[in-house]
């Protein structure tokens, strides 16, 4: 029996597959337990696959055979035994005469389910050593005596099958579909199924014919709510087996409402149906401090049981489940939330203000779409101001600021209490902001705080203005707001914690990247205290250290911090945007291949014409350049382009993409004079990381920036000093490669390359030879660990015979440009431009534009070696 399919690859097994294969060539054999649907059978399989000169007996357990003496080696066993025989022996002998004169190995499939008979022939051959053994058995399940004395005496060593990991789980995807499967998709699929690669291949089928889990773009991904297949359906019920009443509305509450205590199950049922629905594995305790909940055994359980329960049922379990909830005083937060989501799921909704709290508590616990959903529903129930405000900041998240801002606008008369006009104020102002709309924005804030008098309500007012000067690009705006909001005193937690998650984004894009960190962390040590209190704070951290490990130098940190922040519920909403900054980690260390696939898993996720879906677009585009991938960089900039247009920190992404994709093109005077337009940008809107990445592009493309050494001194980090030491050291071959250390001791393995390029172009250009074939094999060394990658630093490697101008000619006809493009582009005459090409051609040994691509395509096949 096949236990996930002869088609999917078999992976993740590596260890116990070696521990059998041992226990069979120096043992008795070994037992393999583990949960049903795990892969058992299919390591089973692999293992005798692998087996030579043994003689292979194979036996299975079923309910069928259970009810027949040696029912599961009916198959082998012909014959009658001797009179007065051992029916034990008479088996053995049987099994020994098929062998041959071979080595015997007997390999019993779901030994739980064997007759006594065959159980206890299992037991003789093992404990007389008659035979090798290979023993399957579900874990959980009851199992017939000889067989657990089969690894209680010790008779065969016992290994227990894990469910597959979640990097096992993506192996298995990516074998089964033929592709690249994106790591939100595996991650869903695996707690999904949980490992069972069973319930894995299963889902995956589900999935694949429901439309869910299609290939898009080159990656497999899953889209939308789990379908259940009548298969599907059919081997989780077989799994949960028969219920008896009682037992069936065990399961369903839990199914309604997990995790639920145990405590409150036992009451509404009976601690007697608890325990035995708990015995069979169909419900788990789940840790909770002080409190024992109880869940499903597994997630799929869930899904069979409440598609089993009509429309009234569910309703039923789900009223039951709040009103006993209510009875115990929702003590916790939470309990205030489940009870309110329950009476709306059961149709029993009395109280809106209650929704309005469950709203409040589910945005802050970052669920935007079931703080939506409540808010929605407060406000049919006659909710007021309180209501509307919230769902105008939730929908800002979801990327629907326009109807945020109608919704809130409606209201506006309405808001009479100062908490009321408060609350507008702030909601009203950051979808406007979010929307471009930056000056009615800050007239609605300074019309707010001109009116509070709660110092509460006035922090609130200030951090929220310093929300919408971050957006318009005015740091320095931001930075007073923030003052104005700490000198508001007594103010709240949620207040500080916000004030504070902004100073460090703040601190971050300008360049104070020591002092963001050292905010971040501080505040961060307390956020189980504010985290419930400040949905944008927690996000708007994690981002600010992201942007600083980034622009200090820090990747490896800022590519952790981003990985963690997409697999963070944070990760729902749209301000957040992480797999840039995870992209740019991998684009700054020169794996520009990494690079597009964390963008195109992050451009999955956030919402459609958001900027920061912009970001994510600017980066991939800026990779794609990189790449050589010269019309999908040039589509997707222009995709970029109109996205980030209202914010100057996404719009940044854009202009220095674009420098790259010009210097793609082979139009280097284009990507010097962006590189001048991106660096101005920066600066007029403080934005001192991205600054010192503007300038230094144009270190990278040949030309100087001077001002890098005053940036040094101005902003915080390794990373600003090492750009500038690189400017400062151009024409001087030993300050070229102290730069290049550097650069490789921050894991910057492409800037390492280009500083070890101008090495060798200082000694070339010194009369040194020999030293510049020297540090050019180097730099090819490096360049080769960034595959596929080609800048104009690379290409000259590969082409230093040739003069800057035949080179950038070089470059834009290998683009496909004509010799009168060419010339109208760098206003040289058509004769001028043909004859520098012709000479380029000469120089190089090739014929035609074809020739040239493909030389300067991949600069990493043709280094030139040392000799």
């Amino acid at each position: 029996m096949s236990e996930q399919g002869s088609g999917w690859p078999f992976v993740g097994r590596g260890g116990p597959l070696a521990a059998v294969r041992e226990a069979l060539r120096s043992g008795s054999g070994m037992m393999i337990a583990g949960a049903a649907g795990v892969g058992k059978s299919r390591l089973a399989a692999h293992v005798l696959a692998g087996q030579q000169g043994y003689a292979i007996v194979r036996a299975l357990g079923t309910e069928t055979a259970s009810m027949i003496p040696f029912g599961a080696f009916a198959h082998v066993l012909t014959g009658p035994p001797r009179s007065g025989e051992n029916l034990l022996r008479w088996a053995t002998r049987h099994l020994r005469g098929r062998a041959r004169g071979a080595e015997l190995l007997v390999s019993v499939d779901d030994a739980h389910r064997l007759d006594p008979a065959s159980a206890a022939l299992v037991h003789y051959l093992a404990a007389k050593g008659e035979a090798r053994l290979l023993v399957t058995v579900r874990s959980g399940e009851p199992q017939p005596d000889p067989v657990v004395a089969l690894w209680k005496d010790e008779l065969l060593p016992r290994v227990e099958l894990p469910p597959l990991t979640v990097s096992e789980v993506g192996e298995v995807l990516a074998g089964a579909l033929g592709g690249e499967v994106a790591a939100q998709t595996v991650r869903h699929l695996a707690g999904v199924s949980e490992g069972n690669v069973l319930y894995l291949r299963e889902v995956v089928l589900a999935g694949r014919e429901s439309g869910c889990l299609a290939e898009r773009d080159g990656v497999w991904r899953w889209r939308g709510e789990l379908s259940m297949t009548t298969r599907l359906r059919e081997l989780v019920g077989d799994r949960i087996g028969h219920l008896d009443e009682d037992e069936r509305e065990v399961l369903e509450l839990v199914a309604f409402g997990e995790p639920l205590g145990a405590a409150l199950l036992v009451e509404l049922t009976s601690a007697g149906a608890v325990e035995r629905v708990e015995s069979r594995g169909l419900i788990v305790t789940v840790g909770d401090g002080r409190r024992d909940q109880l869940g499903l055994g597994h997630p799929l359980y869930g899904e069979v049981v409440r598609g089993d329960c009509g429309t009234l049922r569910a309703r039923r379990r789900l009223r039951v489940l709040a009103e006993a909830l209510e009875a115990t005083g929702l003590r916790r937060r939470e309990d205030e939330l489940r009870a309110a989501v329950w009476r709306l799921d059961s149709g029993s909704v009395t109280d809106p203000a209650m929704l309005t709290s469950a709203a409040k508590l589910a945005w802050g616990r970052h669920d935007p779409r079931l703080a939506a959903r409540l808010a929605r529903a407060a406000i049919d129930a006659g909710a007021g101001v309180a209501a509307v405000s919230v769902l105008g900041e939730v929908l800002m998240v979801l990327g629907d600021a326009g109807s945020a801002v109608t919704a809130l606008r409606q209201v506006a008369r309405d808001a009479v209490t100062e908490s009321e006009r408060a609350q507008h104020a702030c909601s009203l102002a950051v979808n406007l902001a979010w929307a471009g709309a930056d000056a009615e924005a800050c007239h609605v804030l300074d019309t707010a705080v001109a009116t509070l008098t709660d110092p509460v309500w006035r922090q609130e007012a200030h951090v929220y203005r310093a929300v919408t000067d971050c957006f318009a690009g005015r740091l320095t705006g931001a930075t007073r707001s923030l003052a104005l909001a700490r000198a508001c005193t007594p103010g709240s937690l949620r207040g500080a914690a916000h004030a504070a998650c902004l100073e460090a984004w703040v601190d971050a894009y300008a360049g104070r990247t020591e002092r963001a960190l050292a905010v971040a962390e501080r505040t961060m040590a307390t956020v189980d205290e504010w985290r419930d209190l400040a949905p944008h704070a927690l996000p708007t951290f994690l981002e600010a250290q992201c942007a600083a490990r980034t622009f200090s130098g820090r990747l490896a940190e800022a590519a952790r911090t981003a990985e963690h922040a997409m697999r963070l519920p944070t990760a729902e909403m749209s301000v957040t945007g992480y797999g840039a900054y995870r992209a740019m980690a991998a684009r700054l260390r020169g794996d520009a291949e990494e690079a597009v696939r964390w963008c195109r898993e992050d451009m999955a996720r956030v919402p459609a014409g958001e900027p920061y879906l912009g970001r994510l677009a600017a980066e991939l585009a800026h990779a794609l350049a990189l790449l050589g991938r010269l019309d999908e960089a040039r589509e997707t900039l222009a995709e970029a382009e109109k996205l980030t247009a209202r914010w100057a920190f996404t719009r940044q992404h854009v202009l220095q993409a674009a420098v790259w994709v010009a210097a793609a093109g082979g139009d280097l005077d284009e990507a010097t004079e962006l590189c001048r337009v991106a660096a101005a940008h920066a600066r007029r809107h403080e934005l001192g990381g991205h600054l010192m990445f503007a300038l230094h592009d144009l270190v990278r493309l040949g030309g100087r920036a001077p001002e890098l050494g005053a940036l040094a001194t101005e902003l915080e980090g390794p990373l600003v000093r090492v750009l500038a030491r690189h400017e400062l050291a151009l024409g001087d071959p030993a300050g070229l490669r102290a730069v290049a250390a550097e650069y490789e001791r921050l894991g910057m393995v492409l800037y390492a390359a280009e500083a070890t390029a101008h090495e060798a172009n200082a000694y070339h250009d010194a009369g040194r030879g020999r030293l510049a074939r020297s540090a050019r094999a180097r730099a090819g060394a490096l360049a080769r660990l960034c595959t596929g990658v080609s800048t104009p630093a690379l290409v000259e490697l590969v082409t230093p015979e040739l003069t800057p101008r035949q080179r950038e000619i070089l470059q834009l006809a290998a683009a496909g440009l004509t010799n009168r493009e060419i010339a109208d582009r760098l206003t040289l005459s058509r004769r001028t431009a043909a004859n520098h090409l012709q000479a380029a051609y000469d120089k190089l040994g090739v014929n035609d534009r074809t020739q040239a691509g493909r030389l300067l395509e991949s600069p990493q096949t043709s280094f030139m070696s040392p000799s």
